[in-house]
């Protein structure tokens, strides 16, 4: 969750894009916070090509709403977490809330978790053990871990080095340089764009995604957050993953369809089959 200024200042929704070439997912976004119903969202996102979604939980309530969603539509994963800027006190009870939470069948990732240096909403102690904890319930429940890195990503390859990674684990709304995407690279993690890497100003994000391995690459909304260009400050949606895809596939200097497919392929190895 990046909320960054960049979610749903405008109340009109962008018009459809053109429908990818191979259906992709969007490995990332807040169904409970897109203000339209789940049922239109996923709607307007299969007629652009984005025929699954992953919903992620950011505290105990979203968390839930998350596994009820993801249990009631085919087409929806859940993750499930503890957001670092909602850590401040976190209690071991909590995080087996969690565990719990991710017993659920269709509950597939641990996330979103990390560390936020950005912003001042939770003391860096209680973001540590918080994430050390979500790392922990990952491992014991065989999930995939959903990295939330804002201004810490020093700290978090640290974190993860000293308690050992879990199988999968993705860097949502990638945000480090390209130094550090062969880090990831060397370590296996995956690395989700968002629709910032279509900012002018994000010309490291760019070079970043240049360097990620294909079969390492996945993209993401985080909707409503982060629209891409060319809708830059209206609300984001599943629908407008085609702006990013596309967007991403010129700086790769690949075919669009070829990216589908990658993605398609890296989405289902981390998050499971549908």
């Amino acid at each position: 969750m990046s909320r960054d200024g960049d979610g749903q200042s405008s109340r009109s929704f962008p018009p459809l894009p053109e429908r990818l070439p191979v259906d992709v997912f969007d490995s990332h976004c807040h169904l409970d916070i897109v203000s339209t119903p789940v049922q239109e969202q996923l709607r307007s996102a299969k007629a652009a090509g984005v025929t699954r979604i992953v919903t992620i939980g950011c505290d105990l309530p979203s968390s839930r709403f998350a596994a009820d969603t993801a249990a009631e539509f085919d087409d929806v994963y859940a993750a499930v977490a503890i957001h670092p800027n909602e850590t401040t006190g976190i209690s071991d009870a909590v995080l087996e809330d969690v565990a719990r939470l991710a017993a659920h069948r269709k509950v597939r990732a641990i996330g979103e978790t990390g560390l936020d240096y950005y912003r001042d909403w939770a003391p860096k102690d209680d973001q540590h053990r918080s994430f050390r904890g979500h790392i922990e319930i990952a491992k014991r429940t065989g999930k995939a871990l959903v990295v939330h890195d804002r201004d810490a990503h020093d700290d978090v390859l640290r974190v993860l080095d000293e308690e050992g990674p879990p199988e999968t684990v993705v860097f949502h709304c990638y945000s480090g340089d390209a130094q550090m995407a062969a880090i990831c690279a060397e370590r296996g993690y995956l690395m989700s764009f968002a629709g910032n890497v279509t900012f002018k100003n994000a010309e490291p994000l760019r070079e970043a995604l240049k360097a990620a391995p294909l079969d390492l690459v996945l993209v993401e909304t985080d909707a409503p957050f982060l629209t891409p260009l060319p809708h830059r400050g209206k609300p984001n949606a599943s629908y407008l993953i085609p702006h990013t895809v596309r967007a991403m596939a010129e700086v790769r200097g690949v075919d669009v369809a070829e990216l589908c497919t990658a993605i398609a392929a890296n989405g289902e190895r981390a998050f499971g089959p549908w």
